[in-house]
């Protein structure tokens, strides 16, 4: 597993009953998580002391409590990286911490090439992966079906003091936007994703990560260029093993270049704890 244990601004303080306590910046929240099924807490008197908790409803979804002023949004930084946070329902912040392998993988990679490296990141959400890479000099195409997630992109782009970096926000639905791509012939050195479990495009296409992914990764090695950096899949699907996010890159991506083949889980540490927060799975391949 790769730990993402190199934040100043995030932290876990404590984890329990399904729920993680973590401090965002100077904001502590209490979210829930699936995999913390065990019941004892590690620091009870740190759980006094929450600005806000998310309760899930046991008819769906769910909402905040706040017990403390929360701000409407705040910052948090990763080394040279800055992000906007926001409470949302279901919820999210608008950032996934333990992407930072992620970003930290794409950076040294990009930053190992002497050119210019175009990258595609589709399902880009808020942008996480597409301010790492222009951190790294590449250039982005940004691309969601969401006009609100690629709103906030451009924010956390500019919190990074990054925006006049060469970078393209496309509000579409990802398979259409690589359809459109192959027939222009426009390619990329390398190319992200990290695709729903379940969701609906633009004009409510649906999207079933078991059901498309391979699909879609067929469709993406068509638009990769004569010299691709790398290719990377996360997901937070259950049920799917990293194995299986390999073995789609293996039959799609790579098969005339030199390059290798990676898969493995991310998660986050516990602060002054062995403990690690399992948060998801990825698929990578990379030139040599």
């Amino acid at each position: 597993m790769e730990i993402a244990n190199k934040w100043q601004d995030y932290e876990i303080l404590d984890m329990a009953n399904g729920e993680k306590l973590e401090r965002w910046g100077k904001v502590v929240l209490v979210r829930p998580d699936p995999q913390i099924i065990w019941k004892q807490k590690s620091f009870p008197k740190k759980w006094d002391n929450v600005n806000a908790r998310y309760n899930r409803s046991k008819t769906g979804g769910g909402a905040w409590e706040y017990s403390k002023k929360v701000p409407q949004e705040w910052q948090v930084s990763y080394k040279n990286l800055t992000f906007n946070i926001k409470p949302m329902g279901f919820k999210h912040t608008g950032l996934f911490p333990e992407q930072a392998v992620n970003w930290d993988w794409m950076i040294n990679k990009i930053k190992g090439e002497n050119r210019q490296i175009k990258v595609l990141n589709l399902f880009a959400y808020t942008g996480g992966a597409t301010v790492a890479c222009l951190s790294a000099g590449a250039s982005v195409c940004h691309v969601d079906s969401s006009k609100g997630m690629v709103n906030w992109a451009k924010e956390n782009v500019m919190a990074s003091n990054l925006e006049d970096k060469p970078v393209r926000y496309i509000i579409d639905d990802v398979v259409k936007f690589v359809n459109r791509e192959i027939k222009r012939g426009n390619t990329y050195d390398a190319i992200i994703m990290d695709p729903p479990s379940y969701g609906r495009g633009t004009n409510k296409e649906i999207w079933k990560f078991e059901d498309n992914i391979a699909e879609l990764v067929e469709l993406c090695a068509k638009i990769l260029s004569d010299d691709p950096l790398f290719f990377l899949i996360n997901s937070y699907t259950t049920g799917i093993s990293s194995m299986v996010l390999e073995n789609i890159l293996r039959f799609n991506i790579g098969k005339n270049e030199n390059g290798k083949y990676s898969n493995g889980e991310i998660g986050l540490p516990m602060n002054n704890s062995n403990c690690v927060l399992p948060c998801g799975i990825y698929g990578r391949w990379e030139k040599e």
